[in-house]
């Protein structure tokens, strides 16, 4: 009975760590699953949020509370299109997106905002014809870094909006300092907006892609 015993012990044993196995694998699963599921990836689309988010949006902007990142268009150098000039440019169908972005700014209304671009031609370029002028330059638009965040804010004037035509990499920046480590990199005319408020604390609210101006501003009548 005891030789039979000794032979039954190992493979209750087995058994056993098999299962406690299977079921610690089981809950780590479940929580990787879950924690893919909670994590806030990327800002949400504000093109798509709703009425309520858009309506915030419009609020906080004809309040003066709004900073805008926005990504160069299309780069010359990156595409078989025709080029609009330099090969550090963008091209002919990037000014085009760039003025249809630039439509969207103006008809948020833009007479409290100040615009600042990357000193890069792609980026000076597209801020050009966003608003059909050249706008103020600024070596940290292309330098970025850990300090953009800082940056952004110590360049926002109270009640005043702020426009920033840079680059994908400096959105990112920006992006993994408020909290967004793993968003995907951002379009080309894609801005991202971010609230200010007036003691500086900082929320980002979206992004609108430069396709998604028409279904952001649809049925919006706004005071210019």
């Amino acid at each position: 009975m005891l030789d039979q015993l000794s032979r039954k012990l190992p493979t209750a044993l087995t058994s056993r760590l098999i299962k406690l196995v299977t079921a610690t694998t089981t809950l780590v699963i479940a929580v990787l699953v879950m924690g893919f599921v909670l994590w806030p990836r990327s800002p949400i689309n504000l093109a798509t949020a709703g009425s309520e988010v858009t309506s915030s949006l419009v609020d906080r902007w004809q309040a003066g509370e709004v900073a805008v990142l926005v990504r160069h268009t299309e780069r010359c150098d990156q595409s078989s299109n025709p080029c609009l000039g330099p090969a550090d440019g963008i091209t002919r169908v990037g000014s085009d997106a760039a003025a249809a972005v630039g439509q969207g700014f103006m008809h948020l209304g833009m007479a409290q905002t100040d615009v600042l671009s990357s000193p890069a031609t792609r980026t000076a370029q597209t801020s050009h014809y966003m608003f059909g002028k050249d706008a103020v330059t600024q070596e940290w638009l292309v330098s970025c870094g850990k300090t953009l965040r800082n940056d952004v804010v110590a360049h926002k004037q109270t009640r005043r909006n702020l426009v920033l035509v840079t680059h994908s990499g400096c959105i990112s920046d920006f992006e993994a300092q408020a909290g967004f480590e793993h968003a995907k990199t951002s379009k080309y005319g894609s801005s991202l907006f971010v609230h200010i408020a007036a003691d500086g604390q900082l929320q980002v609210l979206g992004v609108v892609n430069a396709t998604d101006w028409q279904s952001l501003l649809q049925g919006k009548t706004l005071k210019q």
